[in-house]
């Protein structure tokens, strides 16, 4: 008990930071790694309705490929800007509006972007075809 008092007494003092636990470079990388499972998940679905519409063309395929080229390096922009900072700057709490900035970006693009793109395609194959 003394123990955990003389604990706590050092984070009023401001000797221990009291957000220790928080790590942005640890929680961007969550996000994405999340948000690439989702976007994998609607990617496929999307993808498969564009077959199952297609009549046979290769367009469908062609957007899969754009959309798995696509994402990789849009999901390490957003990571890379958080695996950069210092041990200070990767516990600062007053990152937290710029952290929600990012995640909101990263995740309306990993559900938005399957969609945005297969639209694109499919006014293409309308277009072409």
């Amino acid at each position: 008990m003394g123990k955990a008092l003389h604990d706590n007494s050092l984070v009023t003092q401001g000797q221990l930071a009291p957000s220790a636990g928080l790590d942005w470079r640890k929680r961007i990388s969550d996000h994405v790694a999340y948000a690439l499972l989702v976007y994998t998940g609607v990617q496929i679905g999307v993808t498969m309705l564009m077959v199952k519409d297609s009549h046979g063309t290769i367009m469908p395929y062609f957007a899969l490929v754009v959309l798995v080229a696509a994402i990789i390096p849009a999901a390490r922009l957003f990571e890379a800007r958080w695996s950069e900072l210092d041990e200070d700057a990767a516990h600062d709490p007053a990152l937290s509006a710029a952290f929600t900035r990012d995640v909101t970006g990263l995740w309306l693009c990993a559900v938005g972007l399957p969609f945005a793109l297969a639209a694109l395609f499919h006014g293409v194959e309308v277009l072409l075809g």
